[in-house]
């Protein structure tokens, strides 16, 4: 046991021997790292030494990349904006002047009209029938005043020849004004019965564009009808009604008196526009809000304009000459509106007021000169001094 013991302590005391030569040889021809490793208290002894390849950062920010366009001077319209909506000409409620069946619908659902053309055909046999009972009537008495004035002529002979007596003239001449006022009052009966004919077709009174049809064949039709049959709205020329403030009152009316009020009407989510000129001033402003009604004429020759159709009116007064960019180069903070212009391929923010925005440009009235050179993509990244590197613009932009 004794010896057992004593051959342990042996043990010990070569591993502790080996573990002090390598702790020495470490200090002496290694890192630290070992000991670290093996012995993580010995790091609070090992003092790390010096990077001489260290150098502080000093490197250049990155240039950011930009799009850039020049402010231009050129001749730029002066316009009022207003919100209003496309209403019609003229619009007409079919309807029918009878009562009676319908047998014939002559028109599609939002087919094109023209003046005249046949729409409705309703059922014409009572009329037909009442009409040939007043032709014979007619008839009737136009054989009757036929058969008195013969009466009255040869009464007439007889009297001159004294061969007859004055009162048969004058029975003869009674029977004559008779029947001459009943053939009058046939014929009127007869042209009546041809106007209530002619009620059978319904045509169009005015060309435009049709609704759909309310009632379809066999249904029955009458005057007292609340619903039309359908309606007709002209769809060329179309009014364009829109409101603008009371101060641009002077200038619009200096405009129309010069013959150049031109109207340009916008549907939103449309690139499209129509054309067309002012027509009419309201003539009272609204005093509950300050505002005039202002209507335009469109021609609507494509039928751009759709009748209850919101719109975008933009009046065009006159030209003037202007500094202008594109409204993408505009930006807007707390301080107000400001354009990032380039100098040495240096971004600078200057504050600039804006006059108008004109579809994708925008009209400044200071802080901008011609030839400036903005940013117009790339402004996230961008700040006051910050150093630009310009590159082209994006495929389709």
């Amino acid at each position: 046991m004794a010896s057992r013991t004593k051959r342990y302590g042996i043990l010990l005391l070569l591993v502790g021997l080996v573990v002090l030569g390598l702790a020495f040889k470490t200090d002496f021809f290694g890192t630290g790292e070992d000991v670290v490793k093996w012995f993580p208290p010995a790091k609070l002894l090992i003092a790390e030494k010096p990077n001489s390849d260290s150098q502080p950062n000093t490197a250049a920010p990155r240039a950011v990349a930009v799009e850039v366009a020049k402010a231009v001077s050129k001749k730029a319209p002066v316009l009022l904006e207003g919100i209003g909506n496309v209403t019609t000409i003229a619009s007409v409620a079919v309807r029918s002047r009878i009562d009676s069946e319908i047998v014939g619908v002559h028109f599609g659902d939002g087919s094109i009209v023209k003046q005249g053309d046949l729409l409705i055909s309703l059922d014409s046999r009572a009329i037909d029938a009442q009409i040939a009972q007043a032709e014979g009537n007619l008839a009737r008495d136009q054989a009757q005043l036929a058969g008195a004035e013969r009466d009255l002529r040869r009464n007439t002979d007889l009297l001159n020849k004294g061969a007859g007596p004055l009162l048969n003239v004058e029975n003869s001449k009674t029977q004559v004004d008779t029947f001459t006022a009943a053939v009058k009052a046939d014929i009127a009966a007869l042209e009546n019965l041809k106007v209530q004919l002619s009620y059978c077709r319904i045509t169009a009174p005015i060309g435009g564009r049709m609704s759909q049809a309310a009632v379809k064949i066999g249904n029955f039709a009458r005057v007292a009808d609340v619903q039309p049959i359908a309606t007709i709205n002209q769809m060329a020329p179309v009014y364009v009604t829109f409101t603008l403030p009371q101060r641009s009152l002077s200038e619009l009316r200096i405009a129309m008196a010069e013959g150049r009020a031109p109207v340009e009407a916008i549907i939103p989510g449309d690139n499209r526009s129509a054309n067309g000129n002012v027509t009419m001033i309201e003539n009272a402003v609204d005093p509950t809000t300050g505002l005039m009604t202002v209507r335009a004429t469109m021609p609507n020759e494509e039928e751009l304009l759709w009748p209850g159709t919101l719109v975008s009116a933009r009046v065009t007064l006159r030209t003037e000459p202007s500094i202008v960019v594109p409204s993408s180069a505009v930006q807007v903070s707390q301080q107000g509106t400001f354009v990032f212009i380039i100098r040495n391929n240096v971004a600078t923010v200057v504050p600039v007021r804006v006059a108008r925005t004109l579809k994708t440009e925008t009209v400044i009235a200071s802080g901008v000169a011609d030839g400036d050179v903005v940013v117009t993509e790339g402004h996230l990244l961008l700040n006051n001094g910050s150093r630009v590197n310009v590159r082209e613009p994006k495929a389709g932009a």
